[in-house]
């Protein structure tokens, strides 16, 4: 099959999940709402609190509304899918949906770097924090690493759409750059170079940069108190583990369609695969939101003034 026009479908692998599809779309249905639900509370607080309005919250504000973002790209497709056993997407959407999900990814590690160094300056440099990071500063980076995602990943998606296919299968539940290239019948090269390049580039600057200044504030942690410290530790560990949960199913992803000899049983080869819509944006609101002391005080008052103002209603 010959494909590649705006009028064409593609199939997705919605199928081998047939079995079990109905648990699946209640199971993701409560997943999204979860993140929708959870991810606005965090959004509408750090917005509507003058006191929150600092770079820390203004990044766990963005890194919840791009997991919103990401939520919408993947889910409401999938949930539909399994409601209605469909497993079809025209060709311009699977395009639109690429270019998604490929925005959510890179600006997700974006933002999970930039708050690594958020927190690096505000642990190793107290007095000169307040000076290097302002909120003006914070939105200018957050804006300009938002640009430069979208430009990037407009570069890639604008590469696959030049191809011509000749196959109609996506070998995934949903649409991304190596499942179209792979796909193609004509000269991918400039996509794969791209493709590569980018992402190999990308994941090495990002990774060094989180993990030099993990190191300096696991360093100035250790000559902390022991109550002080255990607490650190566990925040520095718990955000480092759900930044890995979100790597790790990156990784795979772009292992799997490299070599195309992974070997792995459906269940855990979807699991890798979904991971970085499902983890780290439904834990998010609970590590960077719940965790966090000052806007938990004020999530948990506004949760208490809608549970007043429900029952003065008589609502329940």
């Amino acid at each position: 099959v010959t494909t590649g026009h705006a009028s064409s479908s593609l199939l997705m692998q919605v199928t081998d999940m047939e079995i079990f599809q109905y648990l699946y779309c209640a199971l993701f249905l409560v997943v999204y709402l979860s993140i929708l639900l959870m991810s606005s509370l965090v959004v509408f607080v750090v917005c509507t609190e003058e006191s929150l309005q600092e770079p820390m919250y203004i990044l766990v504000c963005t890194l919840a509304l791009n997991g919103m973002f990401g939520s919408c790209s993947f889910f409401p497709k999938l949930i539909f899918d399994l409601l209605t056993s469909s497993n079809t997407i025209s060709y311009l959407r699977c395009l639109s949906q690429t270019y998604c999900i490929l925005s959510f990814t890179y600006f997700e590690i974006c933002t999970f770097t930039l708050m690594a160094v958020d927190r690096y300056l505000a642990v190793c440099y107290p007095l000169q924090y307040v000076i290097i990071m302002t909120n003006e500063k914070t939105l200018k980076i957050i804006t300009g690493l938002l640009v430069a995602t979208f430009i990037g990943v407009l570069v890639a998606v604008l590469l696959s759409a030049r191809l011509r296919l000749c196959g109609r299968q996506i070998q995934n539940v949903f649409c991304d750059n190596p499942s179209i290239v792979l796909l193609s019948c004509t000269d991918s090269t400039a996509n794969n170079l791209y493709g590569t390049t980018a992402i190999v580039v990308f994941l090495t600057i990002t990774s060094i940069i989180i993990g030099y200044t993990y190191l300096r504030i696991f360093i100035v942690c250790i000559k902390l108190s022991k109550i002080v410290r255990n607490k650190a530790m566990h925040t520095l560990m718990t955000h480092l583990l759900n930044f890995s949960i979100f790597l790790i199913g990156l990784i795979f992803s772009f292992i799997r369609y490299k070599l195309n000899t992974i070997d792995l049983p459906l269940s855990v080869h979807f699991l890798l695969t979904i991971s970085r819509f499902v983890f780290p944006p439904f834990l998010n609101p609970l590590i960077y939101g719940l965790r966090t002391k000052a806007l938990k005080i004020k999530i948990v008052w506004y949760m208490q003034w809608l549970d007043r103002k429900l029952s003065v209603t008589g609502i329940y």
